[in-house]
């Protein structure tokens, strides 16, 4: 079997190799003209249109939104899913790097469907559209997307280079106040200013704040605060965004904001609506056994990985949700230094850079390879699945 699987390696490095300049060629295509949540239609048609080219059996509108998609070669169990992200922020196109992730994804899936005579099951190439807002991923798990996957895989590049992604559980929600209206000169009195109830619940939450664990965190935004100077609030809005390390944290967080509203609305004389506003982003469980197989593919490239720095979390995504069904990875691969920053002109640059094409080579060789193992390697499958249990009941 080592043997083999050396052989298999050996053929999908080659096939990578081979296809190096066209997989850059698609991420540079995407950098040049991104697309936002949902609304991903070229890139979409991109990514599924190489993978059909390619004999892969395609399925477009997943989960019932237009530009999600799967393409799978091989059939039936072990199935290892490999996904791509092809979103962009707006008004800073791929400075999260999708680009990147969506050429990667594509090319390790290529890569592994080239050698579907040595593997066993199916290679799932999985289109995930509205990363950075709207939750793609989340949506095709409720829709069994990956019900029937033994491994989910995928990178993301960063400023970091680490081998497990801290990503922390994320949702979002609306807090309404309703007061009512009157003239703040001629009846006074008879006014109730919603938003001052809404500026109170800043306030209340400023103080929470200070009290909170590690990794939650509460951030606002009024969207609605009132039509005119002459008039007293009847109606207030704000969104918060309500981050935590673990999901259940997030639930608890979500509960102390209602209680705060409820608090505020009490104090105030006003009524409080609070409802949530997104799918919910789960934090991220890490399938430790196959992300140390990746880091050793990973490091035969020159590129080591390290464990995440203690209590430095990288946001949120919806690959949480994913390893919430299957044992999934999301390592970080660096394209620029850690003075830099996603999410910023700088990090959608270097997404183009010289070094962001290294790295793309690099990783999608050890994505290609890693699944390769998943298919080859029943022992890997079920350590994998033991691990990703235990840390459920866990």
């Amino acid at each position: 079997m080592d043997r083999m699987r050396e052989d298999v390696h050996r053929a999908v490095r080659e096939e990578v190799a081979a296809r190096a300049g066209g997989l850059w060629d698609v991420a540079l295509r995407l950098h040049a003209d991104p697309e936002y949540a949902f609304a991903e239609h070229r890139a979409a048609a991109l990514l599924s249109g190489e993978l059909e080219r390619a004999g892969f059996t395609l399925e477009r509108g997943v989960a019932g939104m237009p530009t999600a998609f799967t393409a799978r070669s091989g059939r039936g169990r072990p199935t290892v899913a490999l996904l791509m992200e092809y979103d962009a922020l707006p008004g800073l196109g791929h400075a999260c790097g999708h680009n990147l992730i969506a050429a990667a994804g594509l090319g390790a899936a290529l890569a592994v469907g080239s050698v579907a005579e040595a593997t066993a099951g199916s290679v799932l190439a999985v289109g995930t559209p509205a990363e950075e807002g709207g939750g793609g991923k989340a949506l095709e798990v409720e829709a069994g997307v990956f019900d029937d996957v033994d491994a989910a895989l995928m990178f993301h590049p960063g400023v970091y280079s680490w081998a497990r992604a801290p990503l922390t559980a994320q949702a979002q929600y609306r807090v309404a106040f309703h007061g009512r209206a009157a003239h703040p000169t001629g009846n006074p009195t008879e006014g109730v200013d919603a938003l001052a109830a809404l500026v109170e619940l800043f306030n209340v939450l400023g103080v929470l704040g200070r009290r909170l664990p590690e990794g939650s965190h509460v951030q606002g935004i009024v969207t609605h605060g009132g039509t005119a100077t002459n008039i007293v609030p009847e109606y207030a809005e704000g969104l918060y965004g309500l981050r935590a390390a673990t999901t259940p944290a997030l639930e608890d967080l979500a509960e102390r904001l209602r209680r705060c509203a409820d608090g505020v609305a009490r104090a105030t004389g006003t009524t409080a609506e609070v409802e949530q506003a997104t799918v919910r982003y789960e934090h991220f469980r890490d399938s430790e056994v196959l992300s140390e197989r990746f880091a050793a593919h990973l490091a035969r490239a020159g590129i080591p990985l390290s464990p995440p720095v203690p209590g430095v979390y990288l946001g949120s995504s919806d690959i949480g949700n994913v390893s919430t069904r299957v044992p999934a990875i999301h390592p970080f691969v660096a394209i620029m230094d850690e003075d830099g920053s996603d999410h910023t002109p700088e990090f959608a640059e270097a997404a183009a850079s010289a070094r962001a094409r290294e790295v793309l080579v690099a990783v999608t060789e050890a994505l290609a390879c890693t699944a390769a193992d998943v298919l080859l390697s029943g022992e890997l499958r079920a350590q994998a699945w033991a691990r990703h249990r235990e840390a459920r009941t866990g």
